[in-house]
């Protein structure tokens, strides 16, 4: 049987607008949460589904992605991954890894892609077995994360990895629910793209009733989010900026969405 066939994905809402997320396999029992924002609905949710926590893997130091760490894994005993560059950071991290690095949770083999520029020790985990990434602050559905630490070129380079590194089927996980006002910002940029007319309106009806947006799948992300688009030469005609390189495209959507 193959593992994507016992593998069971649930995510919940954290803090405000953050999700928490459990990977759990049927057969070995092994979970897996990815980041969290409040020991809290982890704990809640794993005795709800009946699980027992096993590894927790982290995709940066901000505080709404690892208040609840040393809570949950003092209850749990769960194994912590994160990145390297948070090792001084983050007291509870147990192995750091780089990028290109696989660790193993259980039955799954879980891929390390630095992808920073939100932060330096932004970390993306895939985990091709499954289908499925976990893309921290880096890519949000219809968008991606602030520029904090590192810069525009290098935020630009991160999400042009994750669209040549993940397949179009991959579904995508990440930390927050922004995509309503993402969409927003996106027809601003793109407002003849049929797809992305299409999701603005599927997003608008899901949120009418709070039902969660994400996840997302690349194949979506590629059609509709204007930072990874920055290459198309569709979206650097709309702004006007044809001839220009993705890389400045890409400042200018991000500039303009900062300040929005």
């Amino acid at each position: 049987m193959a593992l994507s066939d016992t593998t069971q994905i649930h995510q919940f809402n954290c803090l405000d607008q953050n999700f928490g997320v459990l990977v759990h396999d049927t057969d070995s029992g092994a979970t897996i949460a990815i980041d969290v924002p409040d020991a809290g609905p982890y704990e809640q949710a794993l005795q709800e589904k009946g699980w027992t926590l096993t590894h927790i893997l982290i995709t940066h130091h901000h505080w709404d992605h690892v208040q609840g760490l040393g809570e949950l894994k003092q209850k749990t005993g769960a194994v912590v991954f994160g990145p390297e560059r948070s090792r001084l950071k983050l007291a509870e991290l147990d192995r750091t890894v780089e990028d290109g690095d696989d660790v193993l949770c259980g039955p799954y083999e879980v891929k390390a892609l630095a992808t920073p520029g939100h932060t330096l020790d932004q970390i993306t985990w895939y985990i091709p077995s499954i289908g499925m990434a976990h893309t921290g602050d880096t890519l949000f559905s219809l968008g991606c994360g602030r520029v904090f630490e590192g810069d525009m070129e290098m935020m630009w380079s991160s999400l042009a990895k994750l669209a040549r590194t993940l397949p179009d089927d991959t579904v995508i996980y990440c930390g927050h629910e922004y995509t309503e006002a993402n969409a927003r910002f996106a027809l601003t940029i793109e407002p003849d793209n049929a797809d992305l007319q299409a999701r603005a309106r599927e997003v608008a009806e899901l949120r009418s009733r709070n039902a969660p947006t994400l996840p997302t799948t690349m194949a979506r992300e590629k059609a509709t989010n204007p930072f990874l688009r920055a290459g198309e030469p569709s979206v650097a005609a709309a702004l006007g900026m044809t001839g220009k390189s993705a890389a400045e495209i890409f400042t200018e959507i991000r500039t303009r969405k900062d300040n929005a």
